[in-house]
């Protein structure tokens, strides 16, 4: 009877903490949602599974701003890119049918494609490395263009004559129009529209009963609105995008918890194969040895030492994240109805969480002679510098194309980057000395980057100059780089500013009469005016990237 009792006593005081633990867990991301996302504008559906069982279950904000109808978790949202999942899944299911093969050219279903003497396979379309052009990034599509109905073989007309970026398999580059390719090679081998296969090959047998083919004109209970920045009240509505354009890239529609059916499905061995799988979730290797971080459908990331299988997703007045934790089977699904404000760091911070992750070390502090010795320029095996300086007391990580970012100590050679999942870990040699040679970062990427000290002197910060006003006004506007995406530049005096969606407002320095820079990551903009002075187009460079934005606004 004794050792009973012992027995229940023990239990009791198991599931006591347990829910002492989970009770802080909700209370934490209460905080974080409602940090992130007022009541009364457009909000967020969340759902946070872990291994199996519900954890966190919340929407905030409003469905409807007009008519004052707050967001449910069961509210329908457009899912952008997240789509990919289901267009990779279905390549690979045909693939395991035997009605296809991943490596056949995409002229075996569209012979009349242009490769350009090029050979282009399914497997190329997966993982974005056919050098195909995005549709996306043209200049001719433009905001009179979303609005126009395409059937998927004019989709494909109006992007196949575009010029090759790179051969196919050289390089990785995230392309849109590889998934719509893939949309018309599934209809072509099963004979069913994308919509149709997809509803019956995973949304029905799935019991995935509000995901749908993302059609504008059927009444859909609990269709969330779409909404965007504006004014007078911040936000307006989305501008209209005809679904017929994002197509097997990015037009499904679903809910949290469809979206957490699906992963569960898909992880538990309920949608593919093994082997379909282990290739789906393989990142690809470029043959110059980069890792992508990118297989079919899905990016391969790291959480804090856990592998971690994700997507997001931007389209017109939305923006998602699906994110699986695999060693902890950490689900978290989040669905916005505004593409202003992206939930992926905050997907990032629920899942740390729910799988058990340090999010916030405690900070230590260090005398100004040891935090010099972390200085210096460092560089990876691609000759890419990681430049860390002592600003304000304190370090401070630029990565080439990156942010810049507070490094903190909080153990010995140890530190994590402010507001962010990263840690970097400082190596010091073996001899008396004991200088600080190298460092391991590990971030959203990979558990550990291997940067080695170098001797090379700090960069010098570049010349400013100063432009009138009126110059600068002329670069004010809202410029689209991609559904979902756009860059809104504002001035206030001789000061310019860039706010990229889901991200902070930054100062912009002009460096010449139509380029600027900005100091908190290595990245710049350039304007193009025409002969009349008006700035239709402008540019992104950042991480070795140019990416063209077209102004909407």
């Amino acid at each position: 009877m004794k050792s009973l009792f012992v027995a229940v006593l023990a239990f009791v005081m198991v599931s006591s903490t347990s829910f002492a633990q989970d009770v802080a867990l909700q209370t934490q991301f209460d905080q974080l949602l409602q940090a992130q996302y007022p009541a009364d504008g457009p909000g967020a559906a969340v759902l946070v599974t872990r291994k199996g069982q519900v954890i966190y279950k919340k929407a905030v904000g409003m469905a409807d701003m007009e008519l004052d109808v707050p967001l449910k978790t069961d509210h329908v949202f457009r899912i952008g890119s997240v789509t990919k999942q289901f267009t990779a899944a279905a390549i690979l299911k045909l693939a395991e049918q035997g009605k296809l093969n991943l490596q056949d050219e995409i002229t075996r279903f569209i012979p009349d494609y242009p490769t350009k003497g090029k050979k282009i396979t399914v497997e190329h379309l997966l993982n974005h490395t056919s050098g195909i052009k995005s549709y996306t990034s043209m200049e001719e599509w433009t905001p009179m263009v979303h609005r126009k109905d395409f059937t998927p073989t004019e989709l494909v007309d109006f992007f196949k004559n575009q010029p090759m970026d790179f051969d196919p398999g050289a390089q990785y580059r995230y392309n849109n129009s590889g998934y719509i390719l893939l949309g018309v090679i599934i209809e072509k081998v099963s004979g069913k529209s994308y919509g149709a296969f997809i509803d019956e090959e995973f949304f029905k047998p799935l019991g995935m009963r509000h995901s749908y083919y993302g059609h504008v004109k059927p009444l859909i209970k609990n269709r969330a609105n779409g909404y965007t920045e504006g004014e007078p009240s911040g936000f307006a509505n989305a501008d209209y995008l005809s679904m017929t354009q994002p197509y097997a890239a990015g037009s499904i529609m679903s809910t949290v918890e469809d979206l957490v059916t699906w992963t569960q499905a898909v992880h538990g061995g309920k949608v593919l194969k093994p082997e379909s799988l282990k290739k789906a979730f393989t990142p690809n290797i470029l043959p110059d040895g980069t890792n992508t971080y990118y297989g079919y459908g899905w990016q391969i990331g790291n959480m804090m030492g856990s592998q971690t299988i994700e997507h997001g997703g931007g389209i017109h007045g939305f923006l998602s994240m699906l994110l699986y934790v695999k060693e902890e089977d950490v689900c978290v699904a989040i669905l916005t109805n505004c593409d202003c404000n992206g939930p992926e760091p905050l997907a990032d911070k629920f899942a740390a969480l729910a799988a058990g992750k340090n999010l916030s070390p405690t900070a230590i502090k260090l005398e100004t002679s040891v935090l010099e010795q972390y200085v210096g320029v460092y560089e990876n095996d691609k000759k890419e510098q990681r430049i860390i300086t002592l600003e304000d007391g304190g370090l401070k990580s630029l990565r080439t194309g990156g942010s810049k970012y507070n490094i903190m100590p909080y153990a010995a050679d140890q530190f994590y980057f402010e507001n962010s999942l990263s840690r970097i870990r400082f190596v010091r040699d073996t001899k008396g000395a004991k200088k600080v040679t190298k460092a391991f970062v590990s971030d959203r990427k990979t558990e550990e980057n291997l940067w080695v000290k170098t001797d090379k002197p700090i960069p010098v910060g570049r010349p400013e100059m100063k432009l009138p006003e009126a110059q600068l006004e002329s670069f004010t506007g809202e410029y689209q780089l991609a559904p979902g995406f756009t860059i809104t530049v504002t001035r206030e005096g001789t000061q310019l500013f860039c706010q990229a969606t889901g991200q902070q407002r930054f100062e912009v320095f002009a460096e010449a009469p139509t380029r600027f820079f900005l100091k908190v990551v290595d990245a710049a903009i350039e304007f193009y005016p025409d002969e009349k002075g008006a700035v239709p187009q402008m540019t992104l460079f950042q991480g070795g990237q140019e990416i063209k934005g077209t102004r909407v606004k």
